[in-house]
């Protein structure tokens, strides 16, 4: 316990403006400190519950100082009826600076805990699109979550959702928009871990799938109508590339190069005349452009040589518009409409068929059928150790199935094609 002094007066306070620390009396361990600019203010020193070892090894009580404002702000008096406010705590054993800590801490945690599903969300999206190297990514993400999620969860604070609130987003579309709800799903999850990490919220995560929402909603696969994407039958190309070479514009010859190349539309749409070598018949898309992440070449065969040469190159891009923006990825699937042809084939659905021709017509070997679609390799260990990217093989592939597009065989003619000895192989 701190000694008792002669306790200050109002007019020694006043008058106190020596560098100091000055004991004020009255109540133990109350002091006006004088700083070296000649600022006062009042420190209540007092030992807390904590003991420390000096480096000597004796061991010694902690003190703590304790401000209680700054003087004139705060009188003599005024500081005296805090000082015994805080011995009081001290008596109860609770330690005022401790509880000052936690009541911040508190404090901040409710002013953080008051951040939206909004505000999370758009947090969250902003982390996709940089992630991502398709800006549609996010804002498909947007797209989810404002139809199904916003209405119910949009203004609620993170750290309020529960599980409650999630089963009235996702059990009205669960069964009848499956694939869409379990998107959904995924988002929130993402969401409300996100908030979680940062301090918004605490606990478990309402949207967690596994040992949680799988408990009162359906599997799923078992409720899922599996969509493929539809495909045209492989004998029905010939005719359909007749038909299509009728069409002009560049929707017409985007559809055409992509069947010819095998890609996926966008990397079709996307493609670029500095990418393009005629002179070796070669498509080199870059990574940022491919979905694997990873640059491919492709092959391009005599028809596909032939479709470009007759694009102009004096702009950026092989295909566009007739605005002259890029071709949307709605401009092939509406020509489809147009031919009457959406009702048995997608843009996508033209790579199956492509691979259907592969795996029915040609003894082309597994490894060159993905490479020719660009499919990532799943297997670890193969991967690791595929060093080429099968372009000689996949060109003779290119070409043959070009010929089977554009050459129908004479009717009653053998339609199976041999790759798998035929083709050269990679130096």
């Amino acid at each position: 316990m701190p000694r008792q002094t002669k306790p200050l007066t109002a007019l020694e306070v006043k008058r106190l403006t020596q560098r100091g620390l000055y004991a004020a009396g009255e109540v133990p361990g109350l002091y006006l400190q004088v700083a070296k600019t000649g600022t006062r203010s009042w420190v209540l020193r007092y030992a807390t519950g904590e003991t420390r070892l000096a480096a000597s090894g004796k061991a010694f009580k902690v003190r703590r100082d304790m401000g209680l404002g700054s003087y004139p702000g705060v009188t003599l008096a005024q500081a005296r009826d805090k000082a015994r406010a805080v011995r009081e705590k001290l008596d109860a054993g609770i330690d005022p600076v401790t509880e000052r800590k936690a009541a911040g801490q508190s404090r901040r945690a409710a002013e953080l805990a008051l951040i939206t599903f909004t505000d999370a969300a758009a947090a969250v999206i902003k982390i996709k699109q940089a992630e991502s190297r398709n800006s549609k990514h996010g804002k498909q993400w947007q797209a989810t979550l404002e139809t199904y999620a916003f209405p119910i969860l949009g203004k609620m604070a993170v750290s309020d959702i529960e599980l409650v609130h999630i089963k009235q987003v996702l059990q009205p579309i669960w069964e009848t928009k499956t694939e869409t709800a379990t998107r959904v799903r995924q988002r929130i999850e993402a969401v409300l871990s996100w908030a979680t990490v940062n301090g918004h919220r605490s606990g478990d995560n309402p949207a967690r799938w596994k040992g949680n929402l799988d408990t009162i909603l359906p599997s799923p696969s078992k409720v899922a109508k599996v969509e493929h994407h539809r495909a045209m039958p492989i004998d029905s190309m010939p005719t359909f590339w007749q038909s299509l070479e009728l069409r002009t514009g560049d929707a017409a010859k985007c559809l055409a190069f992509t069947i010819l190349t095998g890609c996926r539309s966008g990397e079709t749409r996307g493609a670029r005349w500095d990418e393009i070598d005629l002179a070796n018949a070669t498509w080199t898309i870059p990574a940022s452009r491919m979905k694997a992440g990873k640059e491919h070449r492709v092959p391009l065969s005599a028809p596909a040589l032939a479709l470009l040469k007759e694009q102009s190159q004096a702009r950026e891009y092989v295909f566009l518009s007739p605005q002259g923006k890029l071709l949307s990825d709605a401009a092939m699937t509406a020509l489809l409409r147009r031919m009457k042809e959406d009702h048995r084939a997608t843009v996508h659905g033209f790579r199956s068929t492509f691979r259907d021709w592969m795996a029915e017509r040609t003894g082309t070997p597994h490894e060159v059928a993905e490479a020719a679609l660009a499919h990532s390799i799943r297997n670890g260990t193969e991967a690791a150790y595929r060093r080429s990217d099968l372009y000689a093989k996949r060109a003779r592939v290119m070409d043959q199935w070009a010929v089977f597009i554009t050459k129908p065989a004479p009717a009653g003619a053998g339609n199976v094609a041999p790759i798998r000895g035929e083709v050269a192989t990679d130096g």
